[in-house]
């Protein structure tokens, strides 16, 4: 069987709020957001894990409040007084910033210098501040009092669609009577279905042959 190369080609991810499938697990996240006027302090700690949708519900809300979006780890306190300007910003994979004593030092001045203008900040995070080993103690203590809402693990409607959106991302073909056999035979978690989708996509490409049952039952028994 020919096998084609495989090209490591960008993934257009579609982060529009048409985009967002809403279901239970999701939707009191989405409600928060959307009810950011009632955030205690103007503060919000989304938590969920990977490949549930948090990325996407931050960017469907920096939108819509014109505010930066910044990597939590990367950050630095040059980029605090732009987006106080903002009256809004987004801080990404806030569990990441342990063990990185400058971008912990700069992300208390930015939750300081936005509480002071009196300016909104959401963060994203796959765990809750306990959990992330924040080292700065006035840090630690401001991450522990922030609000929280959390998404919750997918149900077969929200895993389904998680599943087109992944395959479509990638402009994958699949067919639509493959997505709830999938559902029926996966792990059930964001993750697996991102690293699954991943791995049928990377498989068609090198044997140049659609997406069918059969692959995907290769390919799960060869990740079982």
């Amino acid at each position: 069987m020919t096998r084609q190369m495989i090209l490591d080609l960008p993934v257009r991810q579609a982060r529009g709020r048409d985009d967002f499938f809403v279901a239970p697990p999701n939707a009191l996240a989405l409600a928060t957001l959307d009810d950011c006027a009632g955030w205690p302090s103007g503060r919000m700690l989304l938590i969920g894990p990977e490949g549930a949708g948090k990325s996407h519900l931050a960017a469907i809300w920096a939108e819509t409040q014109d505010a930066p979006v910044l990597s939590a780890a990367a950050l630095t306190d040059a980029e605090a007084p732009a987006a106080a300007r903002h009256g809004a910003v987004v801080i990404e994979d806030a569990h990441r910033i342990a063990t990185r004593p400058a971008a912990e030092e700069a992300l208390f001045h930015l939750h300081n210098l936005m509480q002071a203008e009196g300016g909104r900040m959401l963060l994203t995070a796959a765990s809750p501040p306990r959990d992330w080993g924040v080292h700065l103690p006035d840090l630690a203590s401001r991450m522990a009092a922030l609000a929280s809402v959390r998404i919750g693990p997918p149900d077969d409607a929200l895993l389904s669609a998680v599943l087109v959106k992944l395959f479509a991302d990638r402009q994958t073909k699949v067919p639509r009577s493959l997505i709830p056999w999938l559902v029926g035979h996966m792990d059930r978690s964001f993750d697996a279905a991102r690293r699954l989708v991943a791995a049928l996509d990377a498989r068609a490409v090198a044997e140049g042959r659609p997406l069918s049952r059969a692959m995907a039952a290769e390919v799960l028994d060869m990740r079982a």
